[in-house]
């Protein structure tokens, strides 16, 4: 679903709009320390999952957008778009390597697919590191088993990172939380991780309630996705509560996939002028979400109500 695209695109630009006609500045996008890695990034980022929506160059213009509106922080995957959403960050993004925090991920759970995929990203990112690399869409026990079998992938990423290939690794996944418990407590020296989070996660299979805790114990690295659920939740709540909400977690970033210029503008204006919502307002949001709960909602969840509820399962990032 193309989020925000009637608020953020018809009407960008237009003279009848007052808060379209000046121009979001740049900057001023607050910052928090990600974990124990002590990267400062922006508490928003451009995410490349969505760019298989749009073309190659609106994809390029969005993401060089992104980097002068401030953020630092580029969410991608060797799996979005078949490599070509890594090649848009490469085009773009290689001035400026430096001053950027550029993560992707891998499908892959054997040691040497994974090495493999690695090189591929490299590659295509037209960089010789990449600060995060992470474990992507972890879903499954036996996703678990795989990876930690002899010959797994957590021999790639232990191995990447002691090579300078990757600066900090870490998982990522949004099936089923008690699966993301599983991955904590399979391994201890995880750098970062990537869940889930949003007005209704606590009311089903909640990554909030299950693993964020335990993340936050560890002093994770913490990035939240689909704060709008894929903007369904746009239906019942503004992109502001719904940034707010995720942002007022105990997390340090949120990727953000973003497909025009007015819907990153958008978000970045939410970012500029952040309020973080105490425990009683979250109460309320969370409240007012408790119709919309369960896998017709989040679709990407393990459905524990599949006998009752006939439901393709979820397959993006």
């Amino acid at each position: 679903m193309k989020r925000r695209v009637f608020v953020g695109s018809a009407f960008a630009g237009a003279a009848a709009v007052p808060s379209r006609a000046a121009k979001v500045k740049a900057g001023d996008v607050p910052k928090r320390v990600f974990g124990k890695t002590g990267e400062n990034l922006t508490v928003i980022g451009q995410a490349g999952g969505r760019f298989p929506l749009i073309s190659y160059e609106d994809a390029k213009a969005v993401t060089l957008r992104a980097y002068e509106l401030g953020l630092n922080y580029f969410d991608n995957a060797r799996s979005y778009w078949g490599g070509r959403s890594e090649e848009v960050y490469g085009a773009v993004l290689k001035p400026f390597r430096k001053k950027v925090f550029l993560t992707t991920k891998t499908t892959k759970r054997t040691k040497q697919e994974a090495e493999a995929e690695l090189h591929e990203s490299l590659k295509a990112l037209q960089t010789d590191y990449i600060d995060l690399w992470q474990i992507h869409s972890v879903a499954q026990p036996a996703d678990v088993d795989r990876i930690f079998s002899p010959g797994g992938a957590i021999e790639a990423f232990e191995a990447a990172k002691k090579a300078g290939k990757c600066r900090f690794i870490g998982f990522t996944g949004h099936h089923d939380p008690n699966v993301h418990a599983e991955m904590l407590r399979r391994y201890q020296n995880y750098d970062t991780i990537l869940m889930p989070l949003h007005i209704a996660d606590p009311g089903y299979l909640s990554f909030e309630k299950i693993v964020l805790p335990e993340a936050v114990k560890r002093g994770m690295g913490i990035q939240g996705m689909k704060s709008t659920a894929n903007a369904k939740l746009l239906q019942s709540f503004s992109v502001r509560q719904c940034l707010e909400y995720t942002l007022s977690l105990p997390i340090h970033c949120l990727a953000i996939g973003c497909t025009t210029i007015g819907q990153l503008e958008d978000d970045v204006r939410v970012a500029q002028s952040l309020k973080a919502l105490d425990e009683p307002q979250r109460v309320a949001l969370r409240q007012q979400a408790e119709p919309l709960k369960g896998p017709l909602l989040e679709d990407w969840k393990r459905n524990t109500l599949r006998a009752t509820l006939a439901r393709p399962e979820y397959l993006g990032g």
